[in-house]
């Protein structure tokens, strides 16, 4: 690859990256140097009111992510900051953002904020988590998304909100249609970035910050760095101050790699005594269609489950989350896509069904256990015909799984899933 690269660009290889120690990328280098990290939030010049919050949830010491990008982002540097999910990305922009726009009132229909990301789970998400912090300051929040009515939301854009947190799509309808703009928005954050690029949205991205003043300040938090978001970074942020302080999925000391190897015909059985186990579970499938025939499989053994996938109804998805979160759904099977960048809190077990398509996709699903320095394990059920295809997979990610040979019934499967027999009285769906 040729090593020469425009003035003021840097060549930067991340070997723990499993997408970054196989593609090389360019990202600036910041002409005045970052402030340093903070050690506790006390330490950083946030509204009364934030830290309030802050203390009243027990929150003193920030996460790593938080840290470093905070200073520099208050002080209204733009910021290019790498971190798994899990990591507290969403405070490390949310608090800077917050504390940013807080005092000043919100125009109708233009915002003073705006976090993109790349699904409505994410973004409800996103509202929920900084709600609280901007309450406190006085600060009004509009969510704007795909799959549900327009009218609350053009209500609440029309009646002003400081902060705004959107899906791409459903904003450039918004704005379509006169109810949204983008011209007195000071700060702009892209949250999960490398997953939006994945999802095709990259041209409605660049069509939105366009939209945005020019002098604003840009926040891009994303868990993988290659070219896709390479391109946003060149084109739309200034002068970057970039933080790189999170491991990938495969470099994550509490995070167990298995791949379970198992014959064919004994995969539908397999997967439902790990589905049966005492805990919750997250299972990845690569369709729609699959994990709707998983799911109602399940139900059929007497394993309560509920399926997240693009094709359901926004009030469906809703539902499906929150029974799992709260426990009253133990097993949610999903689609890579529908599950990307969802928190939910003790998972310590994520099931590849269908090995992920990418060391990319790999790095997703595996982000949602051992999050926060919890422990968690990831395990990939193997059918022989996908054997050579996983170990690229594996090696591409950076990851040495621990390979064992598995059949329904026996003591291994239990051992590493805690795989019990399901009661196969069948269960009504959710």
């Amino acid at each position: 690859m040729n090593s020469t690269h425009p003035p003021g660009r840097r060549s930067v290889r991340d070997d723990g990256d499993p997408v970054l120690g196989r593609h090389e990328i360019t990202l600036p280098s910041p002409s005045a140097p970052p402030l340093p990290a903070v050690g506790a939030f006390a330490d950083l010049d946030l509204p009364d009111g934030l830290l309030a919050v802050l203390a009243a949830e027990g929150v003193t010491v920030p996460f790593p992510i938080q840290g470093a990008t905070l200073p520099n982002a208050l002080a209204g540097r733009d910021v290019l900051g790498r971190g798994r999910t899990g990591s507290g990305k969403t405070l490390a922009f949310g608090l800077a953002l917050v504390a940013r726009t807080a005092g000043t009132r919100a125009a109708p229909r233009r915002p003073l904020a705006l976090v993109l990301v790349p699904t409505r789970e994410l973004a409800q998400q996103v509202t929920d988590a900084l709600t609280p912090y901007a309450r406190a300051v006085g600060s009004r929040l509009a969510t704007v998304v795909g799959g549900t009515p327009l009218g609350r939301q053009t209500y609440a854009l029309r009646k002003g909100a400081e902060i705004v947190v959107a899906t791409p799509g459903r904003l450039t309808d918004l704005i379509a249609r006169g109810d949204c703009l983008l011209d007195r928005v000071c700060v702009t954050v892209l949250d999960e970035a490398d997953q939006m690029t994945d999802l095709g949205f990259a041209p409605q991205i660049a069509e939105l910050l366009d939209q945005v003043p020019a002098e604003g300040q840009r926040l891009l938090f994303s868990a993988t760095l290659d070219h896709s978001v390479d391109r946003l970074v060149g084109r739309y942020l200034s002068d970057p101050v970039v933080h790189s302080v999170d491991p990938a999925a495969g470099a994550v000391t509490t995070m167990e790699h298995h791949v379970l190897h198992v014959h064919a015909d004994d995969k539908q059985a397999a997967t439902a005594e790990i589905a049966a186990r005492t805990g919750r579970v997250i299972m990845f499938l690569g369709t729609k269609e699959a994990v709707d025939l998983l799911t109602r499989d399940l139900l059929a053994r007497g394993v309560l489950a509920a399926a997240l996938h693009g094709g359901k109804s926004q009030p469906q998805r809703t539902r499906a989350l929150a029974r799992f979160r709260s426990g009253q759904v133990p097993v949610l099977v999903a689609t890579s896509v529908a599950a990307r960048g969802i928190h939910v809190d003790g998972l310590d077990l994520v099931v590849n069904v269908d090995p992920p398509a990418d060391p990319k996709d790999y790095l997703h699903r595996s982000g949602r256990t051992a999050r926060a320095g919890n422990h968690g394990s990831v395990v990939t059920l193997v059918t022989p015909n996908q054997r050579r295809a996983t170990a690229r997979l594996m090696s591409g990610a950076g990851v040495q799984p621990r390979i064992t040979r598995v059949r329904p019934g026996e003591a291994e499967l239990h051992r590493i899933t805690g795989a019990r027999t399901p009661s196969g009285v069948p269960v009504p769906g959710t």
